[in-house]
């Protein structure tokens, strides 16, 4: 596939999860946990998407992956919308759309020795068996920088580093070019964090691979990431290019974002101007009404409660929703 050709499209997508109550079990509101993102990613690029804890991140990505049903909203995947497929078309383009999961711990079989969990998307999809089977395992292991005699452990015999690592193998299996990267560094230490942020590197030079990385850590998102998306209570508020986004971050929320990483130099650190937020995340339930940023936000104006303010294309490739910014 040429590079820098468009991958991923995704076009208003939402997810609400519904909640019920009552002797019938009625449907009585719901979970807004993406309500209504787009985005796009170029073949062998890598986007990051960053906000606080519940936002809604983790939920995009299984909702671009169909392991949860969007509830509207259309994924474009190689210029096929994954949304309106039939399931035995879905299956058929599973191998090219992998998941690396957030904690090594529980996303690892503990019964299974590890050669047979890296091999079994293999065997769920027909690929290959016998000898064929077992030279792939191996290889697969010497990619991710493990012995290949590994095979006969169990899961608990490794770190959690070394655990993250066979689940990465896991999803290089399929030979796959999309790879939604769920926050699969934030349960590690931090002297093993940037060690498997450089093995996503590497692999993706190696292999041409297409990343979306979901973190809340945005020193490490800027390490590895073309360009960022901000997302806050189920919205993306604002997308640039890594440099920019730091540079010249224009969303009140990512300004306090921005300010609250560290800086390794004393001197700066010291003069710069920290944004605390005050006040707690709205519930996705019940989000406020007008720019979910309202309740929080110290710039907020009297449109910013009355309307949800346009995703818009600021500056070239930033965009942003906020009255508060005007285009240039």
């Amino acid at each position: 596939m040429v590079k820098n050709m468009m991958l991923l499209r995704v076009d208003n997508l939402k997810k609400y999860f519904p909640i019920t109550g009552g002797l019938l079990g009625r449907r009585i509101g719901a979970v807004k946990a993406v309500d209504g993102i787009s985005f796009d990613i170029k073949q062998g690029e890598t986007l990051g998407l960053v906000g606080e804890s519940g936002c809604g991140k983790s939920t995009t990505g299984r909702a671009i992956l169909q392991l949860q049903k969007p509830t509207s909203g259309n994924v474009f995947f190689e210029n096929v919308d994954l949304t309106k497929i039939s399931a035995e078309k879905l299956r058929k383009l599973r191998p090219k759309m992998q998941m690396i999961f957030q904690d090594p711990y529980t996303s690892l079989n503990p019964r299974h020795l590890v050669g047979k969990i890296i091999a079994e998307p293999l065997v769920i999809h027909g690929v290959m068996g016998g000898q064929q089977l077992k030279d792939r395992v191996a290889q697969l292991l010497e990619l991710v920088g493990m012995n290949p005699a590994f095979v006969r452990r169990y899961p608990h015999e490794f770190s959690g580093g070394q655990r993250q690592r066979i689940g990465i193998a896991r999803a290089l299996s399929l030979n796959p070019s999309f790879i939604v990267c769920d926050e699969p560094i934030s349960s590690l230490d931090v002297s093993i964090q940037a060690q498997t942020i450089n093995l996503l590197q590497d692999l993706q030079e190696q292999l041409g691979l297409t990343y979306l990385f979901i973190a809340h850590d945005l020193s490490m998102v800027k390490h590895i990431s073309r360009r960022i998306a901000v997302m806050y209570l189920g919205k993306i508020v604002e997308l640039t290019g890594k440099n920019a986004l730091f540079d010249n971050p224009l969303h009140p929320y990512t300004q306090s974002l921005i300010s609250a990483v560290p800086i390794p130099d004393p001197k700066v650190e010291r003069k710069r101007h920290r944004i605390i937020l005050e006040g707690e995340i709205p519930s996705p339930v019940d989000p406020p009404k007008g720019c979910v940023f309202n309740t929080r936000c110290p710039m907020a104006i009297d449109t910013c409660f009355e309307a949800p303010p346009e995703y818009r294309e600021v500056q070239p490739e930033h965009f942003v929703a906020c009255y508060r910014v005007e285009a240039s």
